[in-house]
């Protein structure tokens, strides 16, 4: 049957208003599914614990279920190119770390761009780093340490948690700063590290403040400084490297990132909600016992975030010749 030109473009009109209206409900209702949230490391790691956390929030507030889903492997390099290659839909994340910014430098057969192929969403918490050292060294501040090992070129060992660890990079950073000689003794893991560290069998390390907090109120290690720009609420007592070393700052920052694509209003959505859980008193006390602290911002803060830090870490590499294992 052929309709009237009038009929025929009023039901037309009416079709594009349906199909719009069917698109705004859709982002309206999102999430109408379970969403995962991939994440490079095994359960019970600080990234493993910071996401869940993360997600048992947004699932309170957004009513569907974010599934924490771990693929752990080559520095979150698994987590990262499983992301990439899902739909752009709000449905799967990927849980970003150090790791991923220090892997674009170091890794030079990704299958993937990480700054081309990854959405930022949401910065979620920087964590410190803190220098810790056995009680042996006659060192108490970082002045101390610079002189100790301008005292003693190459004669202090540092331990790190692995080749390009986070825990590698900030001690390679202090040393391209200050010009001072330490030996990397790089470990699997902080774990196996800080057993030697506490030892004695080496001297140093750059750690993640939550593997080395039971160690330094224990008196185990004797801990210097913490590397973020401003001192931790977990440790309020130390200064910052930064306080003796100009410009210096290292920190694990972390967010969340979606495929490339992902459309705005869904991050709108998980940005709002991500940067109200991090003002939330109860979440961000949950994450100060981890040693991180929630650092809010809109997706192009995040994105300017990354830049930059795959930008510092790839100065660092290239200044310290690091080798992926």
């Amino acid at each position: 049957m052929k309709l009237p030109r009038r009929q025929f473009l009023h039901l037309a009109a009416g079709a594009v208003a349906v199909a719009a209206v069917s698109r705004i409900a859709g982002a309206q209702s999102y999430p109408t599914r379970p969403v995962h949230i991939v994440v490079g490391f095994p359960p019970g790691q600080a990234a493993d614990i910071s996401a869940r956390l993360l997600g048992q929030w947004l699932s309170e507030r957004l009513g569907q279920s974010f599934v924490i889903d771990n693929r752990p492997g080559a520095a979150s390099t698994i987590a990262t190119e499983q992301v990439v290659h899902a739909p752009p839909d709000g449905y799967t994340l990927l849980f970003v770390v150090a790791s991923n910014y220090i892997n674009a430098t170091l890794r030079t057969n990704l299958p993937y761009n990480f700054i081309r192929d990854i959405e930022p969403v949401a910065s979620t918490t920087r964590s410190p780093l803190v220098v810790v050292v056995n009680p042996s060294v006659p060192v108490k501040t970082i002045p101390d340490l610079i002189a100790y090992a301008k005292a003693h070129p190459g004669k202090l060992n540092m331990a790190s948690g692995g080749i390009g660890n986070s825990t590698q990079l900030a001690g390679e950073l202090f040393k391209m700063m200050t010009g001072i000689d330490m030996f990397h003794v790089p470990y699997r893991g902080s774990a196996p590290a800080l057993t030697d560290l506490v030892s004695g069998q080496v001297q140093v390390m750059f750690d993640l403040m939550a593997s080395s907090m039971a160690y330094i109120r224990s008196g185990q290690l004797r801990a210097l400084a913490v590397t973020t720009a401003k001192r931790s609420e977990a440790l309020p007592e130390l200064p910052t490297v930064g306080d003796f070393v100009p410009g210096y700052e290292a920190s694990t920052a972390g967010g969340i990132g979606g495929p490339k694509g992902t459309p705005a209003n869904i991050v709108h959505t998980l940005n709002t909600e991500i940067n109200a859980g991090l003002a939330d008193a109860n979440l961000r006390s949950r994450y100060a016992a981890l040693g991180s602290e929630p650092h809010p911002s809109s997706p192009a803060d995040f994105g300017k975030l990354i830049a930059a830090e795959t930008a510092k870490w790839a100065k660092v590499i290239a200044f310290a010749g690091i080798k992926p294992e």
